[in-house]
């Protein structure tokens, strides 16, 4: 395996788990922020997940090593139009890390097609490209690309289903 498949190798990172109307999230956290907000219903496949997502990492499970920022993430999940209020630990391409910043540049309650966020970046990424970084995203709801839809404005594929991207968008919506 190269660096770019273990881009966390040797680091600890902490998680722990925080219910929220989506499902139950699983949260690590680095020494640099929020390395991964993942959901799902189980905790189990939630920590292998965790482990695939974050290649290399020596995981932790402890609540009480991060649990401000567990509760600040949780908080977060449940008002998604909210300020964040914690820091990030982002790791991808060149080409992800613009799609990330320009999912979180999108304001609460709007949403952008995948194809006019590639405009939107100008770096010659395609739509393909935005929707590809959008499934590699590890931060669910925090990196919102539940806020990119497709061209016809219909909800497409989402990483934790379907079901839990319209609820950030109608919270957002209704906020």
């Amino acid at each position: 395996m190269t660096d770019r498949q273990l881009p966390y190798a040797g680091e600890t990172i902490h998680y722990g788990y925080r219910t929220t109307e989506a499902g139950v999230a699983a949260i690590a956290v680095s020494d640099c922020g929020v390395a991964a907000v993942l959901l799902g219903t189980d905790r189990d496949a939630l920590r292998r997940n965790l482990a695939e997502a974050l290649p290399g990492a020596d995981l932790i499970g402890d609540e009480g090593a991060a649990s401000a920022t567990l509760d600040a993430v949780g908080r977060h999940l449940g008002d998604p139009a909210g300020e964040a209020g914690f820091d990030l630990d982002l790791r991808g391409d060149a080409g992800e890390l613009s799609v990330w910043e320009a999912l979180r540049g999108i304001p609460a309650g709007e949403t952008r097609s995948y194809g006019a966020l590639a405009k939107e970046i100008g770096t010659g990424i395609t739509a393909q490209e935005v929707g590809a970084a959008c499934a590699a995203n590890r931060l669910a709801v925090v990196v919102p690309c539940h806020r990119v839809l497709k061209a016809d404005g219909s909800i497409s594929g989402y990483r934790w289903g379907v079901h839990r991207k319209r609820r950030p968008l109608a919270m957002e919506q209704a906020a």
